[in-house]
């Protein structure tokens, strides 16, 4: 009976994943003056809307599980910790070269820590360091940022810069200890 209700949760979860990964999928064949990286990004940020709805799902129709705690965990890795990286890398971080690289590898190594950190814990409401999906839709928010610029002419070297600093600031805030209450 468990199982029946635990589908629903699980579906939701196995979305926010698709949507992460198909915004992979528009990067791969994009360049940075199509739309392409634009709805890849949108992609993302609705993913993160979708994120917020499945443990709700579950607590409601009392299906919590282990396993969807960690299929949450890998879905969330996927569209707020690769997804959005890759889209940046492909709007300019790609142009900083091997510091770009190592920029692209921090991220999602900072969100794959915050998250088995938070999955190994007891959580009492309270975050230890910043969620990987308010990470992904901050970085979302500036790659959408970047490709207006873009569009309007008007990108150069201070928005990739940016847009690293950013990376590596969200990556920090990640791993840190600040504490953020739940509600």
């Amino acid at each position: 009976m468990k199982y029946s209700r635990s589908i629903w949760p699980n579906i939701i979860t196995l979305s926010n994943l698709s949507l992460g990964m198909i915004a992979i999928l528009l990067v791969i064949d994009s360049t940075p003056q199509n739309d392409l990286l634009v709805r890849a990004s949108f992609l993302v940020m609705f993913a993160a809307l979708v994120d917020r709805f499945d443990g709700q799902v579950a607590r409601r129709l009392n299906a919590v599980s282990e396993l969807g705690k960690q299929l949450d965990s890998l879905s969330d890795l996927v569209s707020f910790g690769i997804a959005p990286i890759v889209i940046a890398w492909k709007m300019g971080l790609f142009s900083l070269g091997t510091v770009g690289m190592i920029i692209c590898v921090i991220y999602p190594l900072a969100g794959a820590f915050r998250l088995a950190r938070f999955n190994s814990m007891e959580f009492d409401n309270v975050f230890m360091g910043i969620p990987i999906t308010i990470a992904g839709a901050t970085m979302s928010l500036m790659n959408l940022i970047n490709s207006f610029a873009i569009t309007k002419g008007r990108y150069n070297l201070i928005y990739t810069i940016i847009t690293a600093i950013l990376s590596l600031l969200l990556s920090y805030l990640m791993v840190s200890k600040i504490k953020i209450d739940k509600r």
